[in-house]
């Protein structure tokens, strides 16, 4: 089966969080796993984790022995910072999420507007130091009029001995406040999806999603028209499997099961 999975496919969809890494630790045989998918087609890391650039995720990634070029990299901070810029152009844009994130902003050609109601958009993403003042300050962003751009919704991402909350908690909040997203970017939403296919310029039927969450990476990937591959090493467990309709093309337990 395995010699199949490799050699089906031209190109593999890889998210980070789950299934190369726990926290920060790399999870057993996904170093030398990554590097033999790169050997037998093209590889993108499709991640929703948007507190780093692509540089950023690079940097980190290359401490802990994965050797991945920034432009292989695809976070929704790079990817919410190009669905702004095909769409609407440069504009002016307020941050309720990490450096990363701003910093793709500007790097796509946006400012970072000095107060938020001068904000054409608000982009939101997961934001460790969220407090009452950074709520208050998207707001104002909002209440202006400034578009809810979100890097994604997941809930929690996984660390190592459990979870904490993701972006979704910070998009939540916003909810709460009466404010709905314009545009949700990261998986399971088409555009992560469609932004990859475009960078691959391959169909979806030659590419396949691996990932470690049911409810993002192999239901967006289904949509998207996409195989999938879950790997059991991260969020989704084998007792998820009997309480989901949801079927993935593959699964294994880890990402070096599937070159085994």
């Amino acid at each position: 089966m395995t010699v199949e999975f490799l050699h089906r496919y031209d190109a593999y969809l890889v998210d980070v969080d789950g299934v190369l890494l726990r926290g920060s630790e790399p999870i057993a045989g996904s170093i030398d796993a990554l590097t033999r998918l790169a050997e037998t087609g093209r590889v993108l890391l499709l991640t929703n984790n948007s507190t780093r650039s692509r540089g950023q995720h690079a940097d980190r990634l290359a401490q802990l022995g994965f050797r991945i070029p920034p432009e292989w990299i695809l976070p929704t901070s790079y990817l919410a910072a190009r669905y702004l810029l095909d769409r609407f152009g440069p504009m002016s844009t307020w941050v309720l999420g990490e450096a990363g994130l701003r910093q793709e902003l500007v790097d796509a050609g946006h400012a970072l507007a000095e107060q938020p109601e001068e904000a054409g958009a608000l982009v939101v993403g997961m934001d460790r130091q969220l407090d009452y003042d950074r709520l208050t300050a998207a707001y104002r962003a909002l209440a202006a009029g400034a578009r809810l751009v979100a890097t994604n919704e997941d809930g929690t991402y996984p660390v190592p001995g459990g979870f904490h909350p993701g972006a979704g908690a910070m998009v939540g909040a916003l909810r709460g406040m009466g404010f709905t997203p314009d545009a949700i970017i990261g998986k399971p939403s088409r555009i992560a999806y469609e932004m990859a296919l475009h960078t691959l310029d391959l169909p979806p039927e030659r590419v396949v999603m691996i990932g470690d969450r049911l409810e993002t990476d192999i239901l967006g990937g289904r949509h998207a028209g996409l195989d999938t591959a879950l790997v059991l090493s991260g969020v989704a467990s084998s007792e998820d499997l009997q309480t989901t309709a949801e079927r993935p093309t593959w699964i294994f337990d880890n990402l070096a099961a599937s070159i085994r």
